[in-house]
């Protein structure tokens, strides 16, 4: 079965954020109550930080089944945690740190480490998390995803090796454009999840979002593309700036 893909536009960032943490509390109360626990990738970026701060707000943060959720992260900088540009630092600082959850529940991937390292560990943590056996893959309840204006998503740029990777469930990519490596999950587990969310606005995405969506698949040039789940629900949430061109 391939993936229900739906674009939904919203008027602006502050709408995009509004989406996705309306749409983090009903898996987070469905997946609860279907299977006693709710599973999370989580990104960085912008609207993620901003839909953080929305569900330790007064108005959400009795309505996330906190204790059930099992937090990962989609990617990482290759950075300690408590670097300004790490991920794992952006959403303890937003969120984690301002709600009742289980230290057991954060896996943080150990991006201080040196990189393959720190994918082989994530990798098994993974494994472990969701008790997998050889050759599975992991399940997330949801995937949170950006993409940048160049096409990419979580830490799968364009031209890099990890993007046709399909053995790996985590890999360490080295990307030129910033010369560094980073740690990300691969296409094949972020394809396997059950909801992914793409959260992209800005006019800067504009041609891209337009090539991602609506252009010929190019995953060389714009790795989102490679991101259709096999037996879930896509979901592009745009602003209206960065949906201008789409037909």
């Amino acid at each position: 079965m391939s993936a229900q893909q739906d674009i939904r536009i919203c008027e602006d960032a502050a709408a995009l954020a509004q989406q996705t943490t309306d749409i983090f509390v009903r898996l987070a109360q469905e997946s609860v109550a279907a299977r006693g626990r709710f599973t999370v990738a989580l990104a960085g970026g912008s609207t993620p930080k901003a839909a953080y701060a929305m569900l330790v707000s007064a108005a959400y943060r009795d309505r996330v089944p906190w204790q059930q959720t099992h937090f990962f992260w989609g990617d990482e900088r290759h950075v300690p945690p408590d670097h300004e540009d790490s991920n794992y630092h952006m959403a303890y600082e937003a969120m984690l740190s301002k709600v009742p959850i289980p230290v057991a529940h954060i896996y943080r991937i150990a991006a201080e480490k040196e990189a393959q390292q720190a994918a082989d560990e994530y990798e098994a943590t993974l494994r472990t998390a969701f008790q997998l056996e050889a050759g599975a893959l992991p399940r997330f309840d949801l995937v949170l995803l950006g993409m940048g204006p160049d096409g990419h998503t979580a830490s799968l740029f364009p031209g890099t090796p990890a993007v046709h990777e399909s053995k790996r469930l985590v890999a360490a990519p080295w990307v030129e454009k910033f010369s560094t490596f980073r740690i990300t999950l691969t296409p094949p587990v972020l394809c396997n999840a059950a909801y992914v969310v793409f959260a992209a606005g800005g006019a800067d995405k504009t041609e891209t979002l337009q090539h991602v969506l609506q252009g010929p698949y190019q995953p060389d040039l714009y790795p989102s593309q490679t991101v259709k789940p096999t037996h879930g629900t896509l979901l592009w949430l745009v602003d209206k700036a960065a949906a201008r061109l789409l037909s």
